[in-house]
């Protein structure tokens, strides 16, 4: 397998001649399954698992792999397994809030080129749940794509208004109306998919990621969900996984998110909010809140109607996970570093 396929290119390569020693070499991370992993380098896809070492040093999930990552392997059993010694700095990195009550990372997928989000046009639809999405993109740096699913469900003129719609809330991310079942928006889709770059599929349960998957691959390679009553699918994608389709592009099916929580993404909440930003330029008060506060620009375009009453408590709401999240997530980090201490300590002052 050639690594370039793999979209392995010279600035990858000027880190993995800093990063992986002799008898190492790169390889592409394509799956992880509670704690299994698939790499595809030069010898193609095997099974590795994490040397052990590499698992002691890590402090927090975001320190292992995840599918889309380049890491350091060595092969071994005739080129058939693999160990995976180190991890090379990541260009992107897609991330949530871990779903529950615990405030940690849980990766997504790495050295992404572009987020396709896709919602359906039937049930799915929601621009509330479209600006969490982006803002979750926008905060690892990676350019969005939308995508409206199952057109075949609706009439043009529904297609139309959802459109506006996301335009209105300030979008202007590419926005493509396709169907998996009449391939209508197709064409379009496959033309923007470029020979050795990645993208990542988002979506909730059952909007259609994996059937479109099948689709670009020409065959039934994934399982998805019988369709239910109302007409959703059910998406039974239970990892992720990265593919390579014929024509050179590389996909990343994730399953279904049903809790997209955010950690410290404050500044990716302002850049999908641009029209907020613009407005709050205006504000008297820099540090202004948009709650309350003389002078607050924002809030005057509210009861002026220049400014949708639901999109600005959208962006309150969300500014205020993402800073509850990110203080709640550097108070559990310090007590694990502390904890950390107290355990070296306590080893260290043990006789041997």
């Amino acid at each position: 397998m050639n690594l370039e396929d793999l979209g392995f290119d010279d600035w990858l390569r000027d880190l993995a001649g800093g990063t992986c020693v002799e008898g190492q070499a790169a390889a592409r991370v394509t799956a992880v399954d509670r704690g299994r992993y698939l790499v595809a380098g030069e010898n193609g896809e095997v099974h590795a698992e994490l040397v052990g070492r590499f698992l002691y040093a890590a402090e927090s999930a975001a320190a292992l792999p995840c599918v889309g990552d380049w890491v350091c392997v060595q092969y071994h059993s005739g080129g058939t397994a693999a160990i995976i010694h180190g991890l090379l700095p990541r260009k992107t990195l897609l991330q949530r809030k871990r779903a529950g009550k615990d405030v940690d990372f849980q990766l997504i997928a790495s050295n992404i080129d572009m987020a396709i989000v896709i919602q359906s046009c039937q049930f799915d639809f929601n621009v509330r749940r479209l600006e969490r999405y982006l803002v979750v993109v926008n905060d690892a740096g990676i350019e969005p794509m939308i995508l409206l699913s199952k057109t075949d469900l609706v009439t043009p003129d529904d297609v139309g208004r959802m459109t506006a719609e996301i335009r209105r809330a300030g979008v202007s991310a590419e926005i493509l109306a396709f169907s998996n079942v009449t391939g209508a928006g197709m064409d379009r889709l496959v033309s923007i998919l470029r020979p050795g770059k990645t993208y990542c599929l988002m979506g909730s349960s059952g909007v259609g990621k994996t059937t479109l998957l099948n689709r670009l691959i020409g065959g039934g390679t994934f399982e998805t969900g019988a369709v239910s009553a109302t007409g959703e699918g059910r998406h039974v994608t239970a990892r992720r996984q990265l593919i390579i389709l014929s024509g050179g592009a590389m996909l990343i099916d994730t399953p279904g998110m049903r809790e997209l929580g955010m950690i410290a993404a404050g500044d990716a909440v302002d850049d999908a909010f641009t029209d907020i930003q613009s407005l709050a330029a205006a504000c008297r008060f820099t540090d202004c809140s948009h709650t309350g506060e003389p002078g607050c620009a924002v809030l005057e375009a509210v009861e002026k109607g220049e400014l949708s009453r639901k999109r600005h408590q959208s962006y309150l709401k969300l500014a205020k996970e993402s800073a509850f999240h990110e203080r709640s997530y550097v108070e559990r980090r310090k007590k694990d570093k502390a904890f950390g201490r107290f355990v070296k300590k306590v080893l260290k002052s043990k006789p041997r």
